[in-house]
């Protein structure tokens, strides 16, 4: 059971996956104070703030009440995700597939088309047991 969860952990997948997480939540907090002090106050000189501080365009509901759509929360988001995926992605994903890559290359597999069938794999396993029952 050990050796099993040891295998597991010395994986490269794993351990590149750990990785990632870890650049990820700390980059995450890069891309969120980057967002709060430039992308906010962007959208803030557009829309004023509402009552409750939120950032965006403010409609009257049906009972007369304030509405407001939290544009900066969503443009905050949005922006977050796409800067840790792209951090992810070339940072992680783009030098694993080179390194997977320049293995493939130095271990070349074989071919599928070079392998037999498995009905050619039985008729030879059925010929040598015709010939070790013939001697």
């Amino acid at each position: 059971m050990l050796k099993g969860f040891r295998e597991f952990i010395t994986k490269g997948n794993v351990i590149d996956l750990a990785v990632a997480v870890v650049i990820g939540g700390a980059f995450t907090a890069i891309v969120t104070a980057v967002v709060d002090s430039i992308i906010n106050p962007l959208v803030a000189l557009f829309y004023q703030p509402g009552d409750d501080g939120k950032v965006g365009p403010e409609l009257t509901g049906i009972y007369g009440q304030s509405v407001t759509f939290p544009l900066g929360n969503l443009i905050t988001a949005v922006i977050s995700f796409l800067a840790v995926a792209l951090v992810v992605y070339f940072v992680f994903v783009v030098p694993m597939n080179k390194y997977k890559e320049r293995q493939a290359a130095k271990n070349p597999a074989v071919e599928e088309d070079t392998l037999p069938t498995e009905q050619e794999l039985l008729i030879e396993i059925r010929d040598l047991l015709r010939k070790d029952e013939v001697a």
